[in-house]
């Protein structure tokens, strides 16, 4: 009997696949627990425009990923952190202010943990930070901290 998984099944498939598998596993394991449903016509048309879209929203976001990488590239990023003289700060910039500036300054949100500071900021200068978009799509952001 051929089945659509509606949920991964350990030894059978991943989600979204059509496998066939024996008559009583489907109706006794996989069908009551609501793991898989048969593979009429309907549920195979319904699962191809749900992959189908699937793969469109993710090519969307993975366009989107490679334009905010072009802006991130070519943006200076100004950080104030506070400072004891002589270019040295109180503490370190970290991913979470470097966020808020971002989102402050240009109107980009972005998850801290998508920042990667190679290491710790504790002094004034011009320092460059990794960006993990997703996707693959990395981008490097030049971050000037200013002493406030």
């Amino acid at each position: 009997m051929k089945v659509i998984l509606m949920q991964d099944v350990r030894g059978q498939g991943k989600k979204g696949e059509m496998i066939n598998v024996s008559d009583g596993y489907a109706r006794n394991f996989l069908f009551p627990r609501k793991l898989a449903q048969e593979a009429t016509a309907d549920n195979v048309n319904t699962m191809r425009m749900n992959d189908k879209a699937k793969r469109e929203k993710e090519q969307k976001a993975r366009e989107e990923a490679a334009a905010l990488s072009g802006k991130l590239r070519e943006m200076t990023l100004t950080v104030l952190a506070k400072g004891g003289g002589a270019g040295r700060l109180f503490g370190s910039v970290t991913s979470q202010e470097i966020a808020d500036a971002l989102k402050q300054q240009e109107g980009v949100e972005l998850d801290k943990r998508k920042i990667v500071i190679d290491e710790a900021i504790k002094t004034v200068g011009l320092y460059s930070v990794k960006v993990k978009l997703g996707f693959g799509i990395d981008a490097v952001l030049k971050v000037d901290v200013k002493e406030q």
